[in-house]
C-alpha cells in the first residue's frame, strides 16, 4: 500500500486500522513503512481516508506473496482458497488428511496483530524437517520451500513480512512428542507470535490420540474444535 501525497492531509485516521501498526506519523506526516507493510489491504478497504489518498501500486514477485499470506481476498493459485490458502486441518473428518497412525501440526507465526517474516517460518520448517515431516502440499508456504525435504525456503523471499504464515505438517505418531519439542525449542528463537494446533483422528472409543503427548508435555491445550460434518462429502472411505 502507498499513499498518495498530494491528496494526503495527514489527519492519522488511517493509523488505527492497520493491524502491524506499519502507518506512522514521521515529524507530522503520515506515512506507511513499506518494509513492514503486509499489504493486507486493511487501511484501503476500511474507506477512512476522508480523501482517498491510499491506493494499492502493481505488486510484483516478490512481494506479491504478502499479499497472498495476508489479504483475505487474495487467492492461491495451488488451492483456489482465499485467505492462506489452505483448508487447514479442521476439515478432516471430510478429507482424512490425517490417517490413523498421524498426527496433523499447524504452526502459524505472525498472529495476533503483529506479523512475521518468512525467514522465521523457514526456521520452524527446517527444524522439524529434519525429524521427519510431511509438509501439506496444499498450502501456499509449502510452495514457498525451494526445497520441500529440508523446509528450506526460497532466498528471495526470506525477508518478506506477511501478516501470518501457516507451517502444517502430518507426522508419525511416534515422532509427534520429538517435533514438538523441536518446536517449542525453536520457537525461542523466533521474532514473532507463535500458536500450534494440533489435530488427530478419534479413537473408537472417542480419545483423541495427540492430547497424551501434550499432556505429558505439560503443555495447555483447548480442546476447541470445529467439525463440518454434514457440509462435505467425505473423500476417503472410512473403516
Amino acid at each position: 500500500m502507498q499513499i498518495n501525497k498530494e491528496l494526503c492531509v495527514d489527519c492519522g485516521l488511517c493509523m488505527n486500522r492497520c493491524p502491524v501498526s506499519a502507518i506512522r506519523r514521521v515529524e507530522k506526516k503520515v506515512q506507511i513503512d513499506f518494509d513492514e507493510c503486509v499489504e493486507c489491504g486493511v487501511c484501503l478497504r476500511s474507506g477512512v481516508c476522508p480523501k482517498g489518498a491510499i491506493y494499492q501500486q502493481e505488486l510484483t514477485y516478490p512481494r506479491s506473496v504478502r499479499s497472498l499470506m495476508s489479504d483475505v481476498l487474495t487467492i492461491a493459485p495451488e488451492s483456489g482458497i482465499s485467505g492462506r490458502g489452505t483448508e487447514e486441518m479442521k476439515t478432516n473428518e471430510v478429507t482424512g488428511r490425517f490417517p490413523d497412525g498421524t498426527i496433523g501440526i499447524a504452526v502459524e507465526l505472525g498472529r495476533p496483530c503483529y506479523g512475521a517474516r518468512l525467514c522465521d517460518a523457514e526456521k520452524i520448517a527446517m527444524a522439524v524437517a529434519a525429524q521427519g515431516v510431511e509438509f501439506e502440499p496444499c498450502n501456499p508456504v509449502t510452495t514457498m520451500m525451494s526445497d520441500p525435504k529440508t523446509g528450506k525456503f526460497k532466498e528471495e523471499l526470506l525477508q518478506e513480512k506477511v501478516l501470518s504464515a501457516i507451517v502444517e505438517m502430518t507426522v508419525p505418531y511416534e515422532r509427534a512428542e520429538a517435533i514438538l519439542r523441536t518446536i517449542y525449542q525453536t520457537a525461542e528463537t523466533l521474532d514473532c507470535f507463535l500458536s500450534l494446533d494440533i489435530c488427530s483422528k478419534a479413537d473408537k472409543a472417542g480419545n483423541l490420540p495427540h492430547r497424551e503427548i501434550v499432556e505429558k508435555l505439560g503443555v495447555w491445550c483447548s480442546l476447541n474444535g470445529k467439525t463440518n460434518v454434514g457440509l462435505g462429502r467425505p473423500l476417503y472411505q472410512a473403516e
